[in-house]
């Protein structure tokens, strides 16, 4: 007995002497700024590494799922606001990465927690963005900077811990900085093979989370993986039964290359599947446009109908340009999905081809597995073709 009251007094003087020592760590971290282009300033703790950071801001909606944000390289070259106030109150469990590391410039949170609570937490949210080289700013009013950016749009903004910082000097540099070659930045450098016995699926990848090739491998798929620069003669030579474009960061009109191979494999006969960038992809390469919103849509409960059952899903996203559908060709394609909260377009079918795209992210994680059946679909595609 004596024994045990003992253990639970020295583990109760262990519990108060880590969170004396965290307390004295979030006194004596350094401020952090965050500086937007239209002028607010931010004061806030640094997170994550000390350097500055130019990048463009955005929020995200999503409650949990903040490893799966991090690694998801549809982030590159954008630094993230989570608009829920506690982040990291279940560490790291790299399980769930979407990809072998993080992407977003910066990260930006109202608390990050100090002791995370999770059996399968392999470590601190801290130390992953140090890690990965990320920095961050948390202590800020999260909700006032999401009301800054929903009602004057995304803009850039700056990450720094210099005090000394000079206004004159930084906000033209805020407007002059621009998303560019991100899809290059994250896309594979050389193809691989996910082991399958069933359809063999060719997957571009612009930036690609592990879930989509994930979604197909586990539906029997044996999916190979090609850099997003492949040639659309060496994809087809391979005799794929159907080909998959992924999602991917940055403005999709600015990948010319690609949209002119997307329109040769367009012209073939080969059940395509594309999700988010891969979707806006497809759009250009038959001669629609696309736009960049306001502020986009960034989290996992984006409500999406279904034009033809009229059945509503629940869906992830993670986008900033949207098809615009005033200049789709009817005799090419028809809206599929739409957005519930603003009418943008969702997902495209294609006439008289075996095409079908949707904005959204149908694979499993992040957000609920209700658009799963899309990978369903396409699997009976590939079988019926």
């Amino acid at each position: 007995m004596f024994v045990f009251f003992f253990a639970r007094r020295r583990h109760r003087e262990s519990v108060a002497a880590n969170f004396i020592h965290i307390r004295k760590e979030m006194v004596e971290r350094m401020k952090a700024f965050l500086i937007l282009e239209d002028g607010h300033v931010f004061t806030g703790k640094g997170i994550g590494v000390d350097k500055d950071v130019i990048s463009e801001i955005v929020f995200n909606t999503s409650m949990t799922g903040y490893l799966e944000v991090l690694t998801d390289p549809s982030y590159a070259g954008q630094a993230v606001v989570m608009t829920y106030p506690l982040i990291g109150n279940y560490g790291i469990c790299r399980e769930d990465m979407e990809s072998k590391r993080a992407w977003p410039d910066g990260y930006i949170v109202r608390e990050l927690s100090r002791i995370p609570s999770n059996f399968r937490c392999e470590g601190t949210l801290e130390d992953f963005l140090v890690e990965n080289d990320i920095p961050g700013i948390a202590g800020i009013d999260t909700r006032a900077l999401t009301k800054i950016l929903r009602e004057s749009g995304t803009m850039n903004g700056m990450i720094t811990r210099n005090e000394n910082y000079n206004l004159d000097e930084i906000l033209p540099k805020l407007k002059e900085y621009k998303v560019t070659g991100v899809v290059k930045k994250v896309s594979c450098t050389e193809k691989s093979v996910l082991p399958g016995e069933g359809l063999k699926v060719a997957l571009l990848d612009f930036g690609a989370k592990s879930n989509i090739a994930d979604s197909l491998n586990q539906r029997g798929c044996e999916v190979t993986i090609y850099p997003a620069d492949t040639p659309a003669e060496e994809i087809i030579a391979a005799n794929p039964d159907g080909i998959m474009l992924s999602n991917g960061p940055g403005d999709p009109a600015e990948n010319t290359y690609i949209i002119e191979q997307i329109k040769k494999l367009y012209n073939t006969d080969i059940p395509i599947f594309a999700i988010c960038l891969g979707h806006q992809l497809m759009a250009l390469a038959t001669g629609c446009k696309t736009y960049k919103m306001k502020y986009g849509h960034r989290g996992g409960n984006h409500p999406v109908k279904d034009l033809q059952t009229g059945r509503v899903y629940i869906s992830s996203q993670n986008h900033g340009y949207v098809v615009d559908t005033e200049q789709l060709d009817p005799e090419i394609a028809e809206p599929a999905f739409v957005n519930v909260n603003d009418g943008t377009n969702e997902g495209l079918a294609y006439k008289n081809k075996n095409i079908f795209t949707v904005q959204f992210h149908p694979e499993a994680c992040p957000g609920p597995q209700d658009s799963g059946y899309l990978f369903d679909r396409f699997i009976n595609m590939m079988q019926n073709r």
